[in-house]
């Protein structure tokens, strides 16, 4: 099998780690809006599918080339936009994850690259304008110390002998010891860990042979360790990477209030820079082939959900969990808050502070702070000044107070 068609069976199911993807992303309230950085509170509603992507590459590659490498558009934590590409460096596994296309005993055909063999397959893509960063993962082999070596191989040989400046974002294996969780900070711009589900319990329903704590939890708290000990000069670019994990959202019965439970537990304590959702659906031949499939809008929402966490000073008990401990679908999280809390107690534009104001459906973090600004100079007394300045002034007006006036009977004006 040459380098090529290795890429191509290493890729095939990498949709289903999100990780840096642009997609089409909605904003609380459900409005269409351009994927931004993450630090913007959007979420996604479809995945990116392979080979979605088509730049043009330089003569190096041929067409056929082009068609099969699986590079994304994606999204780095800064927002800028770049050509990704994700891949595995071996899908042989010894686990038997029950969700996973990958797992231990399933019939499908294997492949591996060697280190040096996939840094001189990538560097040839970064060189010739195909791929400008690179997400790396890998099925376990050997168990997590030895696999983790190889991708550590791997970055390393990237970084140093073809002199890779661009984005990388490794993978740590389940059972990956400290040091090893160490060299991947000094190399890459991002390291993840994939948690799948929110607790021991949940994670024995998807993955009966990985440890939640010691496999999975200990490499984060690692992570956060090292960042708060070892001073920022000694990684990569001379900045502390960046840490996010995945959830299969629906594949252990796991409510909402679980996920954020422990999403929220992780932002505060491990500083996670997000947390991304992957709606379960079932894969043939695998143990949960059966199971049915999760509606892709809970995904939705629980992104929606996630930001409000992050950035917007929402706690858990402010989000509208219904009595199974999900959020509903019919509605974004933030408006649902609103339409419980604000309708008798609109917030006053001309007063509000920020962290009031980003409260309101319709404003963003740009939109609060052009409020703050624009009210240093007049008052703001109707919907078309909230328009002027960015705001969703229509989805706003049942909720706030302009000069002291209720703006709801003006929407028929938008």
């Amino acid at each position: 099998m040459n380098a090529l068609d290795t890429l191509v069976e290493l890729s095939s199911q990498m949709t289903l780690e999100h990780a840096e993807e642009s997609r089409v992303s909605v904003a609380p309230g459900g409005r269409v809006v351009p994927s931004g950085s993450e630090g913007r509170i959007e979420t996604t509603t479809e995945p990116s599918k392979p080979g979605c992507y088509s730049p043009k590459a330089r003569p190096e590659f041929t067409e056929r080339e082009q068609r099969a490498a699986f590079v994304h558009p994606a999204q780095l934590p800064n927002g800028k936009s770049i050509k990704l590409l994700k891949t595995l460096l071996s899908s042989a596994c010894e686990r038997d994850c029950y969700y996973c296309p990958f797992r231990a005993g399933r019939d499908f055909r294997r492949a591996t690259f060697k280190p040096d063999e996939f840094a001189g397959l990538f560097s040839k893509m970064n060189q010739s304008g195909f791929a400008q960063g690179v997400f790396l993962s890998s099925g376990i082999a050997a168990g997590g110390v030895r696999t983790m070596d190889k991708l550590l191989d791997t970055a390393h040989i990237l970084r140093k002998t073809h002199s890779f400046k661009g984005y990388l974002h490794l993978k740590i294996m389940p059972g990956s010891e400290k040091d090893q969780v160490y060299r991947a900070m000094q190399l890459a711009d991002r390291v993840s860990v994939n948690l799948e589900a929110p607790s021991t319990e949940r994670l024995a329903k998807l993955a009966p042979h990985k440890i939640f704590i010691e496999e999975l939890m200990r490499p984060l708290r690692w992570v956060e360790e090292i960042r708060r000990t070892v001073p920022a000069h000694k990684f990569w670019n001379g900045k502390y990477p960046s840490t996010v994990t995945q959830f299969v959202a629906g594949g252990s019965d796991e409510s909402d209030l679980e996920l954020l439970n422990t999403t929220q537990w992780l932002m505060k304590n491990v500083r996670l820079k997000r947390a991304y959702f992957s709606a379960f659906h079932p894969i043939l031949d695998t143990p949960l082939e059966n199971k049915a499939a999760v509606n892709p809008m809970r995904e939705h929402r629980l992104y929606q959900a996630s930001f409000l966490l992050r950035d917007y000073g929402f706690e858990l008990e402010d989000l509208p969990f219904a009595s199974d401990e999900n959020l509903p679908l019919h509605t974004d999280p933030k408006l649902a808050w609103a339409q419980m809390n604000l309708i008798h107690a609109p917030i006053e534009v001309n007063l509000a502070d920020k962290q009031q104001l980003i409260k309101i459906p319709g404003v963003g973090m740009k939109g609060a702070d052009a409020i703050l600004s624009a009210r240093r100079l007049q008052k703001l007394r109707d919907l078309s000044a909230l328009k002027k300045l960015g705001i969703i002034a229509e989805r706003a007006a049942p909720y706030v107070l302009l000069d002291g006036k209720r703006m709801a009977s003006q929407l028929s004006m938008f």
